[in-house]
């Protein structure tokens, strides 16, 4: 018996929408990076990208579980001497909100030129309007 391996020209990719509204930040991301690597596909192959795109709406009303909000932290370093930044996520949600699950997706994806590949099929917004009508996307549920 021989072992399949997709191969990038046959790989058929639908769009999916998420509404994150009221939602748990770490399932919709989780739901959202299984779809972008194509993990719920019979020819997942883990060296292509077989994965379809999503457009995840609504995510500045997403919920973080527990007392996530104000306790986690985020943390990033420009280089430069003094040029530590925290943040929380309520300080993420005011400045730039579609952040947190678009973090959270790149968390949960390859760090390689692969997982770039697949994060660029993700598209993200704050409300309920996508100009991605188009490619007539199927509603995805988050349970």
């Amino acid at each position: 018996m021989k072992t399949f391996s997709a191969k990038p020209h046959e790989v058929e990719r639908k769009w999916y929408v998420i509404d994150a509204k009221d939602k748990v930040l770490g399932q919709v991301a989780v739901e959202a990076a299984r779809l972008l690597r194509g993990k719920h596909k019979p020819i997942f192959t883990t060296h292509v990208d077989t994965g379809d795109f999503v457009v995840v709406i609504n995510a500045d009303q997403v919920v973080l579980s527990g007392n996530k909000e104000q306790a986690k932290i985020y943390t990033r370093f420009s280089g430069y001497v003094g040029g530590k930044h925290v943040e929380t996520p309520r300080q993420v949600r005011e400045r730039r909100p579609i952040l947190l699950v678009e973090r959270a997706v790149w968390g949960m994806l390859p760090k390689t030129r692969l997982g770039r590949a697949q994060y660029g099929k993700l598209k993200v917004y704050a409300g309920e309007a996508h100009p991605h009508e188009a490619q007539q996307p199927a509603v995805y549920e988050v349970r």
